[in-house]
């Protein structure tokens, strides 16, 4: 399989004319709902970044496109990947370990950036890469035929990765080309030509990619692992507390935390981003000042918020029952 490594070095393409070349959606989740774009290709020429729309989602020199499921326990469920189009494979490898990049782990990886994953050859040029997929999940082998749609593995946490992702790239003649602008090189927010997909994926320029009810501010990991919700709480608990997950946060934005209970409106909190992040959470509760908890209906609502426009929300429920006598 050729490493991820080497890609560092290749430039974007010159405009691809894509001809019939196009591309099926190589991953069986819905967006917005069970999983989110969390990166783009960087169109930016200079030390920055910026997605083909000059928003945020990209980093300095990224050269795919990272499809993201919101929890660890997303991964450990599992989540198909498939070919993206007809073709051959050239090469697989299937038996890195699924687990955060650190510095303690970076000699490890060094070189095999994308971790398991499959190449595909797809004739006139042009390749599929797919990258950071779970270990001993790969399904195809070296010179063996695949259909747009056949399964080749599943997302995991291979590789250099801070998150269970799925990244594709797409390449014509050896450069780098994506695939929701294949003709813009260097440049962001051009009037937009067609695509390579078959069914072009809406752009999220950020959301909410969870929220839920817990006794306490809940540590972050136990976020991203998809644990951290304790609903529904106990009528003795003795705090109450609302948290939500998101991704794409720019500097200036606001995540807008509400809970409505039984008796109306029962706590809230407003966190404005001092710098961009690309995934981050927030939480807001209280103690536990009686006996118990009021019994009955409550929902929290987490909502994006951008120049004062809602960019997303999400929201979840539980019913709290009457402490016990």
């Amino acid at each position: 399989m050729r490493p991820a490594g080497l890609l560092i070095a290749i430039s974007l393409a010159a405009p691809a004319a894509a001809g019939d070349f196009r591309l099926q959606f190589p991953l069986d989740c819905t967006l917005g709902q069970d999983c989110h774009i969390q990166q783009f290709v960087d169109h930016d020429p200079g030390p920055g970044a910026a997605d083909f729309t000059c928003g945020t989602l990209s980093y300095e020199g990224h050269k795919g496109t990272d499809i993201a499921l919101p929890y660890l326990s997303d991964m450990r469920a599992g989540a198909t990947v498939r070919a993206a189009a007809d073709g051959v494979v050239l090469g697989t490898r299937n038996s890195m370990p699924d687990q955060y990049a650190t510095a303690e782990n970076a000699a490890a990886i060094d070189g095999k950036e994308c971790g398991n994953g499959v190449v595909l050859q797809h004739g006139g040029g042009w390749e599929t890469q797919y990258c950071h997929m779970k270990r001993g999940s790969i399904q195809v082998q070296s010179g063996m035929k695949v259909k747009a749609g056949d399964a080749l593995g599943e997302v995991g946490l291979s590789g250099k990765t801070e998150f269970p992702h799925l990244h594709l790239s797409v390449r014509k003649d050896g450069a780098v080309v994506d695939p929701f602008a294949p003709d813009s090189t260097g440049t962001c927010g051009a009037a937009a030509g067609p695509s390579l997909w078959a069914d072009p994926p809406d752009y999220r320029p950020g959301g909410v990619l969870g929220a839920g009810f817990s006794t306490a501010i809940p540590e972050y990991q136990a976020v991203k692992d998809g644990t951290a919700g304790q609903a529904p709480l106990a009528a003795d608990a003795p705090a109450f507390v609302f948290w939500a997950y998101a991704f794409g946060g720019q500097a200036g934005d606001t995540l807008e935390l509400t809970v409505t209970g039984p008796e109306g409106a029962f706590v809230s909190r407003r966190d404005a981003l001092e710098k961009d992040q690309a995934q981050f959470f927030r939480a807001t509760g209280r103690r536990l000042r009686g006996a118990s908890w009021p019994a009955g209906h409550y929902t929290g609502t987490a909502r994006l918020l951008r120049g004062g426009s809602e960019v997303d929300s999400f929201s979840s429920s539980m019913t709290l029952a009457d402490a016990p006598q």
